[in-house]
């Protein structure tokens, strides 16, 4: 079966297509890490942001919503100073501010995760490219959830970042339908 070619043969990227991509979460966690990195990512190759993901849950304390909402103007400086992350100020601010949100969220909607997937019905949304090259970079779903988190004070969440996102924690399945990862083909 032919698999994805955006891994490009790269381990910690096969491993991240194998293991996590595409693969549904509900782990508030995890969905709070995702967010976190794909934000990073912005402008950036994802390879980039793999490569410094183990700095990331060091600063971070492994993406502990609470730690991050509390987190310091202080506290930021030292993890862009000590720890080797995506140097950006205001990226690096987002985790904090979008740890607040979530918490808004978890306290209207009890999970972040179940708010997320609401948009879908509790569904994920497969697709069956035949290539990697028709996989869009944004989807009216991306571009609605977007808006949303925007709304709620989300930074670093446009429609090609949010779409990258509903990637990650499986709310989108992109595998091309030859991907023996694809839902259609996993046992």
């Amino acid at each position: 079966m032919a698999r994805c070619e955006w891994p490009k043969g790269d381990e910690r990227m096969q491993a991240y297509h194998d293991e996590e991509w595409c693969r549904p979460s509900r782990d508030e966690r995890y969905v709070f890490e995702m967010l976190s990195l794909e934000g990073a990512q912005a402008g950036l190759s994802w390879q980039i942001v793999l490569s410094k993901r183990d700095s990331y849950q060091s600063a971070f304390h492994n993406f502990d919503i609470e730690y991050c909402a509390a987190l310091t103007d202080e506290a930021l400086a030292e993890i862009k100073e000590q720890h080797g992350v995506i140097k950006h100020g205001a990226k690096l601010a987002s985790v904090r501010s979008n740890a607040q949100a979530v918490k808004e969220i978890q306290t209207e909607f009890t999970s972040f995760a179940d708010y997320l997937w609401s948009f879908t019905n509790d569904k994920a949304v497969i697709n069956e490219w035949p290539s990697d090259g028709q996989i869009p970079a944004q989807s009216e779903l991306s571009v609605k959830l977007s808006k949303e988190l925007k709304k709620r004070g989300f930074k670093f969440v446009g429609p090609v970042t949010t779409y990258s996102f509903l990637q990650a924690i499986g709310m989108i399945d992109d595998h091309i339908i030859s991907c023996p990862f694809h839902t259609r083909n996993r046992k």
